[in-house]
């Protein structure tokens, strides 16, 4: 097992990941850093505890829209999919196009 120490509002933190997995949960530890740096910009200095929440809210509130995204557009692809594309051109170039999106969205999901 890896140990990485990631920054977050100038504390360190030492977190226990599978091996391979260190650059990962250092751009996460990156990001989370660079979201509560720009809720200091705008609120100010506050505890420890509630910069981390907020950010965490922020992060989940993401998530919540980036789900409902991928899930509207898994029920356009299977209504394309089920639809004599064939006979339109244009459905195909929409179905490929929402395809990808998909998929964009899912390796969002995998790798934030």
């Amino acid at each position: 097992m890896a140990q990485v120490t990631i920054r977050i509002n100038g504390y360190a933190y030492s977190i226990g990941c599978a091996d391979g997995e260190e650059d990962h949960l250092e751009a996460m530890g990156r990001e989370l850093d660079e979201r509560v740096e720009k809720i200091k910009a705008v609120a100010g200095t506050a505890g420890e505890a509630r910069l981390l929440v907020l950010a965490a809210l922020m992060m989940a509130d993401e998530l919540s829209d980036l789900k409902g995204e991928f899930s509207t557009l898994r029920r356009q692809v299977a209504r394309l999919q089920s639809s004599p594309v064939g006979e339109d051109p244009k459905l195909g170039r929409r179905l490929g196009k929402l395809a990808k999106r998909a998929e964009e969205i899912a390796a969002g999901l995998e790798h934030p």
